[in-house]
């Protein structure tokens, strides 16, 4: 009689074949809920405005020696 002994299977690992994981259930936030009715309701918010600066912000630091020199 013949025995049947199992192989590992060609691209399976040496610790052995993996399973795919099962997809994980995220838990219910209020917060998303009510973004997601929000925005069926009245749309998407608009998207984000880039602001330009009125004013220049002083400089930090003192310059340099090296700096004053080449100024003058």
């Amino acid at each position: 009689m013949l025995s049947y002994t199992p192989s590992k299977t060609p691209g399976a690992s040496r610790k052995g074949i993996r399973m795919a994981r099962k997809k994980k259930v995220k838990r219910f936030r209020a917060v998303t809920a009510v973004k997601e009715l929000a925005r069926e309701r009245v749309g998407a918010p608009p998207a984000g405005q880039i602001v330009i600066e009125k004013k220049k912000k002083p400089p930090k630091h003192k310059p340099t020696l090296g700096k004053l020199l080449d100024l003058e």
